[in-house]
């Protein structure tokens, strides 16, 4: 067994032996929002300086020691804006990492050098995300609003390699990108990343002036996941497109597996000044770290528990057969419709497509 197919069984292991009512799978930490890129799609709105009241240091690592005592204790996602913008990262990184698994995602700019690469490594990061959203320079260049920024992130992934760090790489799908998809599936192998996390664009911050996909072309763009990973030496992670795992069990096939973390189901989201919301693309507080321990707030939000709940959820989703499966993008729902338990405008299945992808053969872009 070759080690992607070792980290694939201890997922599936992982996700087996969690209960997500008691803990998730992901914390994510918004460690700030300060950023150099202006990225199209950036669900934070990103800004040039850094906020006067982000969480410190001291108030991050309870963070994590809320978690630490947990089994299986969940994966904290140190993100941004550009964590590399806090001086502590570096520090926060390495008190996390002795307790739980670690994971960053720093901006692809001049600043992520082979030095700062070998300072994350040092620190004991399991993982290290770098985004790719174009196949080309230009392209992604463009998206991302930074010269550069297209080599910066390949040149990571390369020093990353070098300090041993795993690598994995975002892509966010629009009508846009997924044209892309395939090459950036290739330079993806190439770069010799253990993850590819592909997420379907949610319309929230500079993600509204984009166009997404319609509820046909999203089932294509899946069911053409599914084939491509099916041999592939990394994983798939698909972020707000949870009807991939209905194609997936349709065709009897779990060699794309993914796990089925969703907003306030196995993921949960801190803001850089503490509030907690089921998911940064799902931006409706249900407390802060401040005044209420992680964990309670996890566990016994009103939104939360409801989120959990799929018998609580409305229209298409709720009467769908596959909603134990998929439960739908609450993400999505709550920025369409303004209600989280809603149904899901991108799934083809809820949208009442029924079947609109094959389930036998391969699929194409």
């Amino acid at each position: 067994m070759h080690t992607n197919a070792i980290e694939d069984e201890t997922q599936r292991n992982r996700h087996a032996a969690r209960d997500y009512d008691q803990s998730p799978l992901v914390v994510t930490w918004e460690s700030t929002r300060a950023c150099w890129l202006a990225c199209d799609h950036c669900r934070a709105d990103a800004v040039a300086e850094r906020a006067p009241d982000e969480l410190g240091t001291a108030a991050v690592r309870g963070l994590v020691d809320g978690w630490g005592r947990v089994d299986p204790s969940p994966v904290f996602v140190v993100a941004g804006g550009d964590p590399l913008e806090r001086p502590d990262v570096v520090e926060v990184l390495s008190s996390a990492a002795d307790r739980v698994t670690t994971a960053v995602t720093p901006a692809p700019t001049p600043r992520l050098d082979r030095e700062t690469v070998a300072r994350i490594a040092d620190a004991g990061v399991h993982r290290m995300a770098v985004s790719i959203d174009r196949a080309t320079a230009h392209a992604h260049d463009a998206f991302r609003g930074e010269a550069g920024s297209f080599e910066a992130a390949r040149q990571a992934a390369r020093y990353a390699d070098d300090a041993g760090v795993p690598i994995q790489v975002n892509t966010t799908v629009t009508a846009d990108t997924v044209p892309d998809l395939p090459a950036v599936a290739n330079l993806v192998e190439r770069l010799g990343a253990v993850a590819w996390e592909v997420f379907f664009l949610v319309p929230v911050g500079r993600g509204t002036d984009l166009d997404g996909l319609d509820p046909v072309r999203a089932g294509e763009v899946a069911a053409w996941l599914h084939d491509r990973v099916r041999d592939a030496p990394f994983r798939l992670v698909t972020v707000e497109a949870p009807f991939y795992r209905r194609i997936a069990r349709e065709r009897a096939d779990d060699s794309g597996y993914v796990g089925s973390v969703r907003a306030g189901k196995g993921f949960v989201f801190v803001s850089h000044r503490g509030t907690v919301y089921p998911s940064g693309f799902l931006p409706r507080s249900v407390g802060s770290v401040r005044e209420t321990p992680l964990p309670e707030l996890y566990r016994e939000a009103p939104l939360m528990r409801a989120l959990r709940n799929v018998d609580r959820l409305t229209g298409p989703c709720g009467r769908c057969p596959y909603r134990r499966t998929c439960g739908g993008s609450r993400s999505r729902a709550y920025a369409v419709t303004g209600d989280p338990l809603a149904s899901d405008p991108l799934c083809p299945y809820a949208a009442g497509e029924g079947e609109t992808v094959p389930t036998e053969g391969r699929a194409e872009l």
